[in-house]
């Protein structure tokens, strides 16, 4: 960084679970300088004010987006906030980074895009696994043309996202919730990164097997790109069998609480009997909570080893040879046996990415590689799935983009 890239002046709209995970990231990073955040929960302004002395506290989008400091603005509100924020920040002339998913509907990411182009601001999706070194290393091993083309994406996640503290609208399917829109970014924008970007068709369907959790728990879905490619992608988030267990080296535990199968059983039966306070254990996920400095403000003494969590096991199959995530790295299967690429501090920082792909854009000039046409293509394919569950139809998509190959350089 030069005199003449000055760090951008970031405020954050939602100051819950998610944005912890992006705080340290924000802080850690020179380019970024934080100056404001908003929250309607006094209790997590009152613990943000206390951290960060010198940035501003607001209790509305409305008042941090008329804040002519701010200069971008991290959206880390409820799903169905996503759109409304992204638009009251465009209109305020401020650069967004929408979280996942980016919109309800594809009314409303249109509606998001419109706004950033009319108002000459960068609009990025980020905050998903797509982001991830191992993922990105497998893309650019799959572009390199050493294993030959892509032909299959299979991606298999058994978690307990079910069981994790959740507020009503992460449950309800009308505003964002259920693991098909707070897990299916992950997976789908990955399956996308990796097969180029242009699906062509969709056939899903979705489960919701649990009434003391009334939102969808489980999808399936089977995705075919222009090219031919195609993948086959699960997310069971009921917290039964668990794709962490699947490996030598992981274990039981489940995802944010990363609860034991002991306490799973525990946590299923205060929910099944309705004495489970939801309030009091998602607020200790929030800021100042023994949870955020444990889990996001802790660095690890030594390297941890991956193990399958929010995206479960990903296979991508190329003509000669499969690529799989490793302990430290990826598998890399040839005619001639496997070989076992380390690639050093494979942890994935939630944020980290998208905020300097959004810096160099503002500061350098630089492409967004994931804007506002890649999470509406992105969305596109979650609102098929949805519609496919409905119809039991195949879903042929319109809104697809491709993922230029310069994004690996």
């Amino acid at each position: 960084m030069t005199a003449a890239q000055p760090p951008l002046r970031l405020g954050i709209i939602g100051i819950g679970v998610g944005a912890t995970q992006i705080l340290p990231m924000i802080e850690a990073a020179p380019e970024i300088d934080l100056v404001a955040a908003a929250d309607i929960n006094p209790r997590v302004r009152e613990a943000f004010a206390a951290r960060y002395p010198e940035a501003r506290v607001y209790d509305s989008a409305e008042g941090l987006c008329a804040d002519q400091n701010v200069e971008a603005v991290w959206v880390a509100t409820p799903n169905d906030f996503h759109a409304e924020h992204t638009v009251l920040a465009a209109n305020a002339g401020k650069h967004v980074v929408s979280e996942k998913p980016m919109a309800l509907n594809m009314k409303e990411a249109e509606a998001m895009v419109e706004a950033a182009e009319r108002n000459g601001v960068k609009l990025l999706c980020g905050h998903t696994l797509g982001f991830s070194p191992p993922m990105m290393a497998m893309r650019r091993i799959i572009n390199s043309g050493e294993l030959g083309p892509l032909q299959v994406i299979n991606n298999w996640t058994y978690t307990d996202w079910m069981l994790q503290p959740r507020q009503p609208e992460e449950l309800d399917e009308a505003r964002g919730g259920g693991v098909l829109y707070r897990q299916g970014p992950h997976q789908f924008d990955t399956a996308r990164l990796l097969g180029g970007g242009l699906v062509r068709t969709v056939r899903g369907t979705t489960g919701k097997w649990w009434p003391q959790r009334a939102g969808v728990g489980y999808y399936s879905a089977f995705l075919e790109f222009e090219d031919g490619v195609t993948a086959s992608i699960v997310n069971n988030g009921y917290g039964y069998a668990m794709t962490a267990e699947l490996v030598p080296w992981g274990n039981d535990r489940g995802l944010v609480e990363k609860y034991t199968g002991e306490e799973r059983i525990g946590v299923r039966r205060a929910l099944n009997e309705g004495t489970r306070d939801e309030f009091a254990a998602k607020d200790r996920l929030r800021i100042g909570s023994e949870h955020e400095r444990r889990n996001w403000r802790e660095r690890p003494k030594e390297r941890s080893p991956w193990v399958p969590t929010n995206m479960g096991i990903l296979i991508a199959t190329c003509e000669r040879g499969d690529i799989r995530q490793s302990k430290f790295g990826l598998y890399v299967y040839r005619d001639d046996g496997v070989e076992d690429r380390d690639l050093g501090d494979t942890q994935y920082r939630a944020g980290s990415e998208d905020l300097m792909e959004l810096f160099n854009a503002v500061r350098n000039g630089a492409p967004v590689y994931h804007d506002g046409a890649w999470g509406m293509a992105t969305l596109e394919v979650i609102t098929a799935v949805m519609e496919s569950s409905r119809n039991r139809k195949e879903v042929r998509l319109t809104h697809q983009v491709a993922m230029p190959l310069e994004y690996d350089a």
